[in-house]
């Protein structure tokens, strides 16, 4: 019968070098920094495309508004030709946001606002006019415009908020270090914000004036 010599097993070290402990200190400090940076970079990434689509949704509604415009402007010719002023304005202004809708962010907010006070202006000089105001046509572009200018202010409010977000990742410490080396700027986006304070104020409408008659 053999005999076998039962194995001796050498004690495991526990303690390390200080060289050991700081690589393992410096490997984890690597790591952990490292997937921040990488967390970091998924979240500008993510917010980045979240303003592209909040815009796309203020694009589809603004270009909604362009096409009701002619309609409108068609309307009010019919019962107030004589309106050439504000019809003329309305009309350029629509123009000129047809222009823009490929334009920068901030350049097209400013022409979308003249617009809009255009329309305000237009809408309030029709007030004037009994049968237009009954016309069901006109109280069907009232409508449409209407539903769709509030759903543009939900828009604007939802990409401006996305936009706020966006340009807080690339302007604090320490997530702007990782925008820029990813080649994130804050100027991608401005926000969508009216250009005066004062285009957003009702506009004043004598109710009390008769409507001038053609050729005077």
């Amino acid at each position: 019968m053999i005999d076998f010599e039962p194995i001796q097993s050498t004690p495991l070290l526990l303690g390390l070098s200080a060289g050991a402990n700081l690589a393992i200190a410096i490997g984890l400090f690597v790591v952990l920094v490292g997937g921040w940076a990488l967390a970091t970079y998924n979240s500008l990434v993510r917010r980045r495309q979240s303003c592209r689509e909040s815009w796309a949704d203020i694009d589809a509604e603004l270009r909604r508004r362009h096409d009701l415009i002619p309609n409108l402007v068609g309307a009010v010719k019919g019962y107030a030709a004589h309106e050439s002023g504000v019809l003329s304005e309305v009309t350029s202004l629509r123009e000129a946001a047809v222009a823009g809708e490929s334009g920068p962010q901030g350049e097209r907010s400013r022409t979308e606002s003249k617009l809009g006070a255009g329309i305000g202006r237009l809408l309030a000089r029709a007030e004037a006019y009994p049968d237009l105001k009954a016309s069901a046509n006109f109280i069907q572009l009232q409508t449409e415009l209407a539903e769709t200018e509030t759903r543009i202010e939900r828009a604007r409010r939802f990409y401006n908020a996305n936009t706020r977000s966006f340009r807080n990742g690339c302007e604090v410490f320490p997530s702007s270090l990782v925008a820029g080396m990813g080649g994130f700027r804050s100027a991608e986006f401005d926000f969508f914000t009216l250009d005066d304070p004062g285009e957003a104020a009702p506009v004043p409408v004598d109710f009390e004036a008769s409507p001038p008659t053609p050729g005077s």
